[in-house]
Protein backbone atom coordinates (compact mmCIF):
# COMPACT_ATOMS: atom_id res chain seq x y z
CA UNK A 1 0.00 0.00 0.00
CA UNK A 2 1.26 3.34 -0.81
CA UNK A 3 1.26 6.05 1.79
CA UNK A 4 -1.39 8.22 0.21
CA UNK A 5 -3.26 5.39 0.02
CA UNK A 6 -2.63 4.94 3.80
CA UNK A 7 -3.59 7.90 4.61
CA UNK A 8 -6.95 8.22 2.08
CA UNK A 9 -8.07 4.73 3.18
CA UNK A 10 -7.28 4.33 6.93
CA UNK A 11 -4.79 6.55 8.92
CA UNK A 12 -6.17 10.01 7.47
CA UNK A 13 -9.99 9.54 9.38
CA UNK A 14 -8.53 9.05 12.72
CA UNK A 15 -5.13 10.80 11.89
CA UNK A 16 -6.28 14.10 14.18
CA UNK A 17 -7.77 12.20 17.35
CA UNK A 18 -4.16 10.17 17.12
CA UNK A 19 -2.41 13.85 17.48
CA UNK A 20 -4.56 14.88 20.67
CA UNK A 21 -6.53 18.09 20.96
CA UNK A 22 -5.89 20.59 18.30
CA UNK A 23 -4.95 24.06 20.21
CA UNK A 24 -2.68 22.37 22.18
CA UNK A 25 -0.87 21.31 19.10
CA UNK A 26 -0.91 24.57 17.37
CA UNK A 27 0.24 26.74 20.77
CA UNK A 28 3.30 24.38 21.14
CA UNK A 29 3.83 24.97 17.19
CA UNK A 30 3.24 28.36 18.13
CA UNK A 31 5.44 28.93 21.16
CA UNK A 32 8.17 27.01 19.30
CA UNK A 33 8.34 29.06 16.02
CA UNK A 34 8.28 32.40 19.11
CA UNK A 35 11.15 30.93 20.68
CA UNK A 36 12.95 30.61 18.12
CA UNK A 37 12.33 34.02 16.48
CA UNK A 38 10.24 32.73 13.24
CA UNK A 39 8.45 35.36 11.59
CA UNK A 40 7.98 37.35 8.81
CA UNK A 41 10.51 39.36 7.34
CA UNK A 42 10.73 39.74 3.73
CA UNK A 43 7.94 38.14 1.25
CA UNK A 44 6.11 37.10 4.52
CA UNK A 45 5.36 33.67 1.92
CA UNK A 46 5.23 30.16 4.03
CA UNK A 47 5.15 27.14 2.39
CA UNK A 48 3.74 23.56 5.06
CA UNK A 49 4.44 20.62 2.81
CA UNK A 50 2.54 17.78 4.50
CA UNK A 51 0.21 20.44 6.32
CA UNK A 52 -2.54 18.27 7.82
CA UNK A 53 -4.83 19.54 10.13
CA UNK A 54 -2.84 22.73 10.12
CA UNK A 55 -1.18 22.72 13.29
CA UNK A 56 1.56 24.06 11.63
CA UNK A 57 0.00 26.19 9.07
CA UNK A 58 -2.52 27.92 11.73
CA UNK A 59 0.40 29.22 13.75
CA UNK A 60 2.23 30.38 10.70
CA UNK A 61 -0.85 32.49 9.75
CA UNK A 62 -0.66 33.77 12.83
CA UNK A 63 2.74 34.60 13.01
CA UNK A 64 1.94 36.87 10.46
CA UNK A 65 2.81 34.34 7.55
CA UNK A 66 0.83 33.98 4.00
CA UNK A 67 1.01 30.26 4.05
CA UNK A 68 0.34 27.99 1.58
CA UNK A 69 -0.97 24.80 2.86
CA UNK A 70 0.13 21.80 1.12
CA UNK A 71 -1.42 17.95 1.40
CA UNK A 72 -2.87 14.96 -0.55
CA UNK A 73 -4.92 13.82 1.47
CA UNK A 74 -8.65 15.19 1.27
CA UNK A 75 -9.97 14.20 4.57
CA UNK A 76 -7.21 16.26 6.26
CA UNK A 77 -7.28 19.41 4.37
CA UNK A 78 -10.97 19.57 5.07
CA UNK A 79 -10.27 19.51 8.99
CA UNK A 80 -7.60 21.82 8.35
CA UNK A 81 -10.06 24.51 6.26
CA UNK A 82 -12.56 24.64 9.47
CA UNK A 83 -9.53 25.06 11.65
CA UNK A 84 -8.34 28.16 9.76
CA UNK A 85 -11.77 29.75 9.43
CA UNK A 86 -10.09 32.72 10.65
CA UNK A 87 -6.99 32.63 9.44
CA UNK A 88 -5.40 33.92 5.62
CA UNK A 89 -4.83 30.13 4.42
CA UNK A 90 -3.85 29.09 0.90
CA UNK A 91 -4.83 25.70 0.72
CA UNK A 92 -3.98 22.92 -2.05
CA UNK A 93 -4.57 19.39 -2.75
CA UNK A 94 -1.45 17.81 -3.79
CA UNK A 95 1.94 16.24 -4.20
CA UNK A 96 4.97 17.80 -2.33
CA UNK A 97 7.46 17.13 -4.42
CA UNK A 98 5.63 20.06 -6.35
CA UNK A 99 7.65 22.10 -3.90
CA UNK A 100 9.07 24.59 -6.80
CA UNK A 101 5.47 25.01 -8.42
CA UNK A 102 3.35 25.99 -4.96
CA UNK A 103 4.92 29.85 -4.81
CA UNK A 104 7.56 31.99 -5.64
CA UNK A 105 9.82 33.29 -3.22
CA UNK A 106 8.93 31.79 -0.16
CA UNK A 107 11.29 32.85 2.98
CA UNK A 108 9.95 29.56 4.84
CA UNK A 109 9.49 26.19 4.07
CA UNK A 110 7.46 23.68 7.00
CA UNK A 111 8.23 19.92 6.76
CA UNK A 112 7.09 18.48 10.26
CA UNK A 113 5.59 15.44 11.60
CA UNK A 114 7.85 13.03 9.58
CA UNK A 115 6.40 13.67 6.15
CA UNK A 116 10.07 13.77 5.27
CA UNK A 117 10.34 9.63 5.54
CA UNK A 118 7.11 9.47 3.27
CA UNK A 119 8.89 10.31 0.16
CA UNK A 120 9.91 6.70 -1.68
CA UNK A 121 13.77 6.84 -0.59
CA UNK A 122 16.61 8.85 0.45
CA UNK A 123 17.50 10.06 -3.60
CA UNK A 124 14.13 11.67 -3.39
CA UNK A 125 14.24 12.99 -0.39
CA UNK A 126 18.21 14.87 -1.54
CA UNK A 127 16.61 15.75 -4.40
CA UNK A 128 13.11 17.14 -2.74
CA UNK A 129 15.68 19.20 0.07
CA UNK A 130 17.51 20.31 -2.86
CA UNK A 131 14.24 21.62 -4.92
CA UNK A 132 13.43 23.24 -1.69
CA UNK A 133 17.06 25.29 -1.97
CA UNK A 134 15.80 26.22 -5.50
CA UNK A 135 12.65 27.98 -4.35
CA UNK A 136 13.56 29.63 -0.98
CA UNK A 137 15.35 32.94 -1.19
CA UNK A 138 18.68 34.13 0.48
CA UNK A 139 18.97 33.63 3.93
CA UNK A 140 15.60 31.88 3.48
CA UNK A 141 14.56 29.14 6.23
CA UNK A 142 13.31 25.68 6.45
CA UNK A 143 12.06 23.70 10.02
CA UNK A 144 12.01 19.92 9.43
CA UNK A 145 10.34 17.84 12.43
CA UNK A 146 10.97 13.40 11.94
CA UNK A 147 11.53 10.69 13.74
CA UNK A 148 15.24 9.38 13.78
CA UNK A 149 15.24 5.75 12.73
CA UNK A 150 19.01 4.70 13.27
CA UNK A 151 18.39 2.02 16.09
CA UNK A 152 16.12 -0.67 14.74
CA UNK A 153 13.05 -1.84 17.80
CA UNK A 154 13.50 -5.69 17.71
CA UNK A 155 11.02 -8.24 19.56
CA UNK A 156 8.02 -6.80 21.85
CA UNK A 157 9.82 -3.66 21.43
CA UNK A 158 8.16 -3.07 17.40
CA UNK A 159 4.90 -2.71 19.22
CA UNK A 160 4.00 0.95 19.92
CA UNK A 161 1.50 2.02 22.20
CA UNK A 162 0.49 5.54 20.77
CA UNK A 163 -3.50 6.08 22.14
CA UNK A 164 -6.27 4.40 23.84
CA UNK A 165 -9.83 6.14 24.99
CA UNK A 166 -13.30 4.28 25.48
CA UNK A 167 -13.72 3.54 21.63
CA UNK A 168 -10.50 3.49 19.87
CA UNK A 169 -6.94 1.58 20.73
CA UNK A 170 -4.29 2.40 18.20
CA UNK A 171 -0.96 0.02 18.22
CA UNK A 172 2.21 0.75 15.88
CA UNK A 173 4.22 -2.21 14.75
CA UNK A 174 7.32 -1.28 13.65
CA UNK A 175 9.57 -3.77 10.99
CA UNK A 176 13.19 -2.51 10.30
CA UNK A 177 14.89 -3.07 6.73
CA UNK A 178 17.93 -1.11 5.79
CA UNK A 179 16.47 1.28 4.25
CA UNK A 180 12.63 1.19 5.32
CA UNK A 181 11.05 0.84 7.82
CA UNK A 182 7.14 -1.06 7.57
CA UNK A 183 4.99 0.61 9.33
CA UNK A 184 1.36 -1.11 10.28
CA UNK A 185 -1.23 0.86 12.13
CA UNK A 186 -3.44 -1.46 13.97
CA UNK A 187 -6.55 0.13 14.98
CA UNK A 188 -9.27 -1.57 16.90
CA UNK A 189 -12.67 0.80 17.10
CA UNK A 190 -15.63 -0.08 19.67
CA UNK A 191 -19.09 -0.20 17.57
CA UNK A 192 -22.50 -1.29 18.05
CA UNK A 193 -21.37 -4.24 16.82
CA UNK A 194 -18.85 -4.84 19.52
CA UNK A 195 -14.73 -4.01 18.66
CA UNK A 196 -13.84 -3.90 14.87
CA UNK A 197 -10.44 -4.52 13.61
CA UNK A 198 -8.68 -2.45 11.35
CA UNK A 199 -5.39 -2.86 9.65
CA UNK A 200 -3.16 -0.50 7.37
CA UNK A 201 0.89 -1.37 6.81
CA UNK A 202 2.81 1.34 4.66
CA UNK A 203 6.78 2.11 4.34
CA UNK A 204 8.73 4.71 5.34
CA UNK A 205 12.45 5.78 4.51
CA UNK A 206 14.44 4.88 7.11
CA UNK A 207 15.50 8.65 8.40
CA UNK A 208 18.65 9.33 10.09
CA UNK A 209 19.42 12.78 11.38
CA UNK A 210 23.07 13.02 9.33
CA UNK A 211 21.39 12.15 6.70
CA UNK A 212 19.54 15.29 6.58
CA UNK A 213 21.87 17.03 7.66
CA UNK A 214 24.21 15.89 4.67
CA UNK A 215 21.54 16.99 2.27
CA UNK A 216 20.82 20.22 3.61
CA UNK A 217 24.37 21.09 3.95
CA UNK A 218 24.90 20.08 0.10
CA UNK A 219 22.44 22.49 -0.38
CA UNK A 220 23.83 25.51 0.93
CA UNK A 221 21.85 25.34 3.89
CA UNK A 222 24.05 26.28 7.99
CA UNK A 223 22.25 24.36 11.05
CA UNK A 224 21.01 26.98 13.52
CA UNK A 225 18.77 24.32 15.45
CA UNK A 226 18.88 20.17 16.09
CA UNK A 227 17.05 19.26 19.28
CA UNK A 228 14.55 16.87 19.83
CA UNK A 229 11.42 18.35 20.21
CA UNK A 230 8.32 16.62 21.30
CA UNK A 231 10.08 13.21 20.61
CA UNK A 232 10.77 14.15 16.85
CA UNK A 233 14.12 14.99 15.68
CA UNK A 234 13.55 19.28 14.99
CA UNK A 235 16.41 20.96 12.24
CA UNK A 236 16.11 24.73 11.60
CA UNK A 237 18.07 25.56 8.71
CA UNK A 238 18.95 28.63 6.99
CA UNK A 239 20.10 29.10 3.40
CA UNK A 240 23.28 30.78 2.58
CA UNK A 241 23.80 33.39 -0.03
Amino acid sequence: MTVKEHYDEHLGYFYSWMLGDFSTKANEFKKFLDDNSISPNTTKIAIDLGAGNGIQSVPLSEQGFKVIAVDFNEQLLSELHSNSKKSDITIINDDIRKVKSFAEHPELVVCCGDTLSHLDSKQEIETFISDIAGSLIDKGKVIFSFRDYSTALTGADRFIPVKNDESKILTCILDYEDDYVFVTDLLYEKTDAGWQQKVSTYKKVRLLTNDIISYLSLNGFSISFNQIVGRLRTIIAIKSQ
